[in-house]
């Protein structure tokens, strides 16, 4: 017979198929927060990174970063 699934909770281990149904749904739910938790934590990502994108497009559009670029370009 296969040993059931433990958790520990606040440093005390249970096996997952002790708990209760109330307790087995808190857990399930705290697993879904921690999924969205993480898929949030990507996209916040994937906003920066384009955030950063649009700083440097804008930079690079800006007359006085132009204008050193063409002094570079000349040096």
């Amino acid at each position: 017979m296969a040993q059931p699934e433990n958790i520990t909770i606040n440093g005390t281990t249970y096996a997952f198929a002790s708990l209760s149904e109330a307790a087995r749904g808190h857990v399930a739910s705290i697993q879904a927060v921690d999924a969205e938790i993480a898929r949030l934590q990507l996209q916040m990502g994937i906003a920066q990174t384009a955030r950063n994108a649009y700083v440097g497009a804008l930079a690079a559009s800006l007359p006085a970063a132009q204008a050193a670029e063409a002094a570079a370009d000349n040096a």
